[in-house]
């Protein structure tokens, strides 16, 4: 991984074999910010899991073996209550036949390299606290 700085953004390269949710939490804790907005993502994956969470809270799950374009990467960084880089993150794919996937983004790691903006949010108090009967992890402000 290597990334630039220019006030508040933050441009990242990551390189074959390295997870994207593992490399933006890592970037957190390296930079020292507790917030950020993920705004674009482009670049080429393999292995990566995407899926959507049901009316019940239950995420399932899709895996995309092999090789594919990361069209659109969205979403955020906060804390866990805890102190831990949490990402949310949300994507599509292409696959080599041109058919879309999308979704909520599990994992996924750099094929060929992965190009991510972050948008620091240096003011705002985001922490990410679990729900009661659910799988997902909340966003809570201030």
């Amino acid at each position: 991984m290597e990334w630039t700085r220019s006030g508040d953004d933050l441009f990242v390269r990551l390189d074959p074999g390295e997870e994207i949710h593992a490399s933006l939490q890592a970037l957190a804790d390296e930079v020292g910010f507790d917030a950020a907005a993920i705004t674009s993502g482009i670049g080429r994956t393999r292995n990566s899991t995407y899926g959507y969470m049901d009316d019940d809270h239950v995420y399932h799950r899709v895996n995309l073996e092999g090789g594919s374009e990361l069209v659109t990467l969205q979403g955020n960084l906060a804390r866990r209550e805890s102190g831990e880089a949490f990402t949310h993150l949300h994507a599509t794919f292409s696959d080599d036949d041109l058919k879309p996937h999308a979704g909520h983004l599990f994992s996924a790691t750099v094929h060929v390299v992965a190009e991510i903006h972050l948008r620091l949010l240096t003011e705002a108090i985001m922490t990410r606290c679990p729900l009661v009967d659910s799988e997902f992890v909340a966003l809570k402000f201030g």
